[in-house]
């Protein structure tokens, strides 16, 4: 694997094609392998967050979603080949795993909505096996009880490929202090995807995404909970893209 650094953290550089192979590769290694998909939120996160940097370096992929990600490497003359975004990669990974028969679970979201997800994608792609979806209340991470009940229904269930989805920086944590024991071959954390494809929540138009505008459209969807992030949070991303253009 060629791994290029980028800002604070060293990225895979990879087009959606050898993501998919990369995938498939480490699903054969079954050595318990995450993946994460850093956006402009967790760069700035990684900037402060010790437990995120250690998550990060354990990762055996780190692929950059978002536009404005690409938009720095071009401008430090190190081009990123492609934006992977997670919600992009999720279907085309269910469609791997239906052809390849491995198995899949779901993790994340509210209640019914992984399991929507589930049924949508089953419809979608024949063959595809989802052998279990769980959504966990709020604060099971500090819930001893209700952890010991996901380890053993995903052990039992026994997936190649466990998708979770709770959102930033808890999925991240989730997968890196918990991949070891659960035995899955790959895990990867991609946020709002359950709700794009249970039919939830709206994706930005393809022209928006393509122009760096998914945010925009995002603040639209959930005013109240991305403002914040979108337009106080993130805009710390311009003096880290100074900070790092050595």
């Amino acid at each position: 694997m060629t791994r290029m650094k980028f800002m604070n953290t060293e990225i895979d550089n990879l087009t959606m094609q050898e993501t998919l192979q990369a995938i498939d590769r480490l699903i054969k290694e079954d050595k318990s392998a995450y993946v994460v998909t850093p956006n402009v939120d967790h760069i700035v996160q990684l900037e402060t967050s010790k437990e995120l940097q250690a998550v990060y370096e354990n990762a055996s992929l780190v692929l950059t979603d978002g536009k404005p990600l690409l938009w720095i490497a071009k401008w430090y003359g190190t081009p990123i080949k492609e934006k992977i975004s997670g919600s992009d990669l999720f279907p085309l990974l269910c469609d791997m795993a239906a052809k390849k028969r491995y198995k899949m679970f779901f993790l994340g979201a509210a209640e019914g909505v992984a399991a929507k997800a589930a049924e949508n994608l089953a419809n979608k792609f024949k063959g595809l096996k989802v052998v279990g979806t769980y959504s966990p209340p709020f604060g099971f991470e500090k819930n001893q009880d209700e952890m010991n009940k996901i380890k053993s229904m995903i052990k039992e269930a026994a997936p190649h490929i466990l998708i979770v989805g709770l959102g930033c920086p808890k999925q991240e944590k989730f997968m890196y202090h918990h991949c070891k024991e659960l035995g899955v071959p790959i895990s990867l954390g991609l946020g709002a995807s359950f709700d794009f494809e249970a039919g939830n929540i709206k994706r930005a138009p393809r022209w928006m995404s393509n122009h760096g505008l998914e945010w925009l459209f995002r603040i639209t969807q959930d005013p109240k909970r991305m403002a914040k992030r979108y337009l106080v949070d993130d805009r710390k991303i311009l003096g880290l893209a100074i900070k790092y253009r050595k």
